[in-house]
């Protein structure tokens, strides 16, 4: 596949995936909790890398904040953990479970512990705590990471995972479901 598909293809699977998370965020959310989010935030990772689940969680976080009237909440709740998980998934040499450890550390507690200035000295909310947000966020990645994760799995077990992975010119982990191709 040439570089310029390539591309193409990758833009449409992150605009797919921001149209997603946009349009599934409201199901399930409370505020400080949105698993939806961290579901999205995991397969893009495992999709697209690092990189892109960061923008992917941005752009969501972004419209979410515009059109939905969310709190900035939605990018400290989202990006951090968007990022580490794909480079814990990148780093571990492609294991899906860390993929969602990386969403429950970067969201769960960088992402809370990062929530709380801003919503008490940006957004002007009193009476929080450091670790206000800390057991709403690590809940709500651990729903939405595992839920990615039985996800993901299933797109492996049946060899979908790493053909997508190779579509996307992403790294392909899972070798043994990619016959008679070259993958990077």
């Amino acid at each position: 596949m040439n570089t310029t598909r390539m591309n193409t293809v990758r833009m449409v699977m992150l605009a797919m995936m921001v149209a997603i998370g946009v349009v599934i965020s409201p199901i399930l959310r409370i505020e400080g909790m949105c698993p939806t989010a961290h579901l999205i935030n995991v397969v893009c990772s495992v999709l697209l890398g690092p990189w892109y689940s960061l923008l992917c969680a941005t752009l969501i976080g972004v419209i979410r904040m515009i059109f939905m009237a969310i709190p900035p909440l939605a990018l400290t709740g989202a990006v951090f953990g968007a990022f580490l998980s794909g480079v814990l998934y990148q780093v571990s040499g492609g294991k899906i479970i860390m993929a969602v450890v990386g969403e429950v550390v970067g969201t769960g507690i960088i992402g809370s512990i990062i929530s709380y200035p801003v919503m008490t000295f940006l957004w002007g909310k009193e009476g929080l705590a450091l670790f206000y947000y800390t057991p709403m966020f690590v809940s709500a990645t651990i729903v939405g990471g595992m839920t990615g994760y039985i996800f993901l799995k299933a797109l492996s077990k049946a060899g979908l995972l790493a053909k997508f992975q190779m579509n996307l010119g992403a790294k392909v982990y899972d070798k043994k479901h990619v016959r008679g191709t070259q993958t990077n």
